[in-house]
């Protein structure tokens, strides 16, 4: 099995010290994304760019201390893409895929982490732009035949059963009706959607609380279960294809999101 972990760390240090170092470095994965990493290069270098077999690959954010991604793997890649926009949010690090291409096949692996929009409406009007960015971005993806895996923190619940109190977040950043059916264009397979797939909901279609990924550190979120699905995997549909196995890891807290864990049937 090729193992594939996605993991918001809301700071790469924060998440060290609660023993998320010592997990990842036991937990048989091939690949991780991790984002908000929150530090620059120099912050990584010889800490945390590598975990026992796992190398990593990172885009930082221009700005201390903000955002950042990165990808954690076993296997070297043919090449490391660094940002989709060439501006924004490039600057503000997002985006990072690996490649691993052979005469016979185009992979792309990628740690993607989408704006929040619940500070007020000028980062709200950021999230639009990003998804404004990437979609066609992705379609560049799809028309070029390569196959990839988009994993990150989207800052996106799609349907009720992906948050619990769906009726009174109707207006709040990350369940607007916008966000939601930008979400149903990229994973929708109908005239105009990019037919992508939802790998979590395909494995386990009705899986409700047990797939909340993110919890508020307000009142008791996480000891009551007031989630939200925030973490994806989605992926082409060749690629989905070969997922055998999901689950939300909750033993240990590294974050205020939980590691999204999913097996596919996949090599390099």
């Amino acid at each position: 099995m090729f193992r594939v972990v996605s993991l918001n760390l809301n700071g790469v240090r924060s998440a060290a010290t609660k023993g998320w170092l010592d997990w990842a470095a036991g937990a048989e994965i091939d690949c991780m994304g991790v984002q908000e990493v929150r530090a620059g290069a120099e912050d990584v270098a010889g800490r945390f760019d590598a975990i026992g077999e796992l190398k990593g690959h990172f885009h930082h954010a221009q700005k201390k201390g903000y955002a950042g991604v990165g990808l954690y793997t076993r296997h070297e890649p043919s090449k490391v893409v660094h940002g989709f926009d060439g501006g924004e949010f490039d600057d503000e690090g997002r985006y990072v895929e690996m490649r691993f291409d052979t005469p016979a096949r185009k992979l792309s692996i990628i740690s993607a982490y989408f704006p929040s929009g619940s500070s007020g409406e000028e980062r709200q009007a950021a999230k639009y732009r990003f998804l404004d960015l990437l979609r066609p971005h992705l379609q560049k993806l799809i028309r070029a035949k390569r196959e990839f895996i988009l994993m990150g923190d989207i800052n996106i619940a799609h349907r009720e059963i992906d948050l619990k109190n769906w009726k009174g977040n109707q207006k709040n950043s990350g369940f607007l009706p916008e966000e939601r059916a930008w979400l149903s264009g990229v994973i929708g397979a109908g005239r105009g959607e990019l037919g992508l797939i939802d790998v979590h909901r395909t494995l386990r279609p009705d899986d409700g609380g047990e797939a909340y990924t993110w919890w508020s550190n307000r009142g008791n979120a996480y000891a009551n279960n007031v989630g939200w699905r925030l973490d994806y995997q989605i992926a082409t549909p060749a690629l989905a294809a070969t997922a055998r196995t999901v689950s939300v890891y909750k033993t240990q807290r590294f974050s205020d999101h939980a590691p999204l864990v999913i097996d596919y049937e996949l090599s390099l």
